[in-house]
């Protein structure tokens, strides 16, 4: 495996926060979104939904051989912390982001992790 393997960070664009007032547009998931510029190494997808609606906002994140992860009660303001995770991801040698070094909305925001499926890509 190379030092660094893509990244794949899906980003929910429905999801709401829960601050938000019912209509309120753009929904803090694409404003999430809009903070998220693909980096070396990252790929960012906007998808419609999750199906994480009551911690949203929501992320997903995968890469080939590695673990992929969903992080959800974000806010539209962490997308720092998103790409800073995705990074972490990217240069893990085993495939799993480390626990040490993984921006604290990622640490409370954990959802699930999911052991790479055999044979598939990301």
């Amino acid at each position: 495996m190379s030092l660094s393997e893509p990244v794949t960070v899906f980003v929910c664009t429905t999801c709401r926060h829960a601050d938000d007032a019912t209509e309120a547009q753009p929904r803090a998931g694409a404003r999430l979104a809009a903070t998220l510029a693909p980096s070396e190494g990252v790929e960012v997808r906007e998808v419609e939904c999750l199906a994480n609606c009551k911690r949203g906002p929501s992320v997903a994140m995968t890469r080939a051989g590695g673990w992929s992860y969903v992080f959800g009660g974000l806010a539209p303001t962490d997308g720092a912390a998103v790409l800073e995770g995705a990074q972490l991801l990217s240069r893990s040698a085993d495939g799993l982001m480390p626990w040490r070094g993984r921006p604290e909305p990622l640490k409370r925001g954990l959802i699930a992790r999911i052991p790479p499926i055999p044979g598939a890509s990301a």
